[in-house]
């Protein structure tokens, strides 16, 4: 499964009955939820990532990941969309390009 196939599970599921989908469940409780519970997951990656536990990095980078589409999805952002933004800064010294972000 690649993060497109995901992302359209995700957009599919987002009309689904609350009640038999968690993905329709987390939706229906607005953007705001979507991204405490995607925040909830990254703290989690960090930890087994602080740890050294790989196996449990892996699961916890997967339900960031899933989490990072469904906020996306709350607030119509396409994957693809990132995918650009992504494209844009390729080739780009990172530390140029989040200096050209700064808000000074």
């Amino acid at each position: 499964m690649t993060l497109d196939d995901l992302a359209r599970t995700i957009a599919a599921r987002a009309s689904a009955d609350p009640e038999s989908s968690w993905t329709a469940k987390l939706l229906a409780k607005g953007p705001e939820k979507c991204a405490e519970k995607f925040g909830e997951e990254a703290i989690e990656a960090i930890i087994e990532a602080v740890k050294g536990d790989r196996t449990r990095l892996t699961s916890e980078a997967a339900d960031v990941l899933f989490h990072l589409l469904v906020m996306l999805q709350s607030r119509n952002v396409a994957l693809s969309d990132v995918m650009v933004e992504l494209d844009r800064r390729q080739g780009s010294s990172g530390i140029a390009e989040k200096a050209s972000r700064s808000k000074d």
